[in-house]
């Protein structure tokens, strides 16, 4: 069992029947989607209804036969699991490799509770270390983005499709992918990129995650929102 398989599976235990439970997207994620059909269909879990982050979410999850609802019928999510790309000190993160960063924000924003769940090669002492930050920009200008966030002194490089042509989220938006060499001030650059118009959003999720789930092939280690860094 890999790493990420093992913190997917282990977050099904947060679940309790009954729950909305908001769907994260990526490769660590998908485990959890996986793992959480499996208990409903073996009777483990009943009356779980789940949100999405991504049109990919959407479509595994009703692959393994979890019922789907939206915020139209339930406007708190009682718990998200959600993957992410760095996790830093107090649980702050990077997001967004995935490209469902809008809507990731919006589901954990309206939870009750967010998981995250990752291997332990994501754990990170300064944000920013080993990844790009993703920024979602809307298409109009996008360049002019672009010289804003290079102002901000990274290297703003706009994603591309695995077919050919800019990377399209499933808002319509594009995303550049900026290089920092550290972002020691996260809330800071958070609040600076969110006043910018033409930015969306950014894969910054500051204090928003209470608990991270870390895995290694064997161990899950737990992490609080106290957690301050690397051991």
């Amino acid at each position: 069992m890999t790493a990420k398989e093992l913190a997917g599976i282990t977050a099904v235990s947060y679940v309790r029947s009954g729950m909305v439970v908001g769907l994260g997207t990526g490769s660590t994620a998908k485990y959890f989607i996986d793992a959480l059909g499996a208990a409903i269909r073996d009777g483990k879990l009943k009356d779980i209804r789940g949100i999405p982050t991504s049109v990919h979410s959407a479509q595994q999850a009703a692959s393994v036969g979890i019922p789907l609802t939206s915020f139209a019928e339930f406007p708190t999510v009682d718990l998200t699991v959600d993957g992410a790309d760095e996790v830093g000190p107090g649980l702050n993160l990077i997001k967004g490799r995935g490209g469902a960063l809008l809507r990731e924000k919006i589901v954990a924003q309206n939870s009750r509770r967010l998981v995250i769940i990752a291997d332990q090669s994501k754990k990170v002492a300064v944000l920013g270390s080993h990844l790009p930050l993703p920024v979602e920009v809307a298409q109009f200008s996008h360049e002019a983005a672009a010289h804003f966030l290079t102002s901000l002194g990274c290297k703003a490089r706009l994603r591309q499709a695995d077919a050919g042509g800019p990377f399209v989220t499933d808002n319509g938006n594009f995303i550049y992918d900026c290089t920092f060499a550290r972002i020691t001030d996260p809330a800071g650059v958070e609040e600076t990129l969110c006043h910018r118009a033409g930015i969306v959003e950014t894969g910054l999720f500051i204090s928003m995650a209470d608990t991270a789930l870390i895995a290694t092939d064997d161990a899950v280690e737990t992490l609080t929102r106290d957690w301050q860094g690397l051991k």
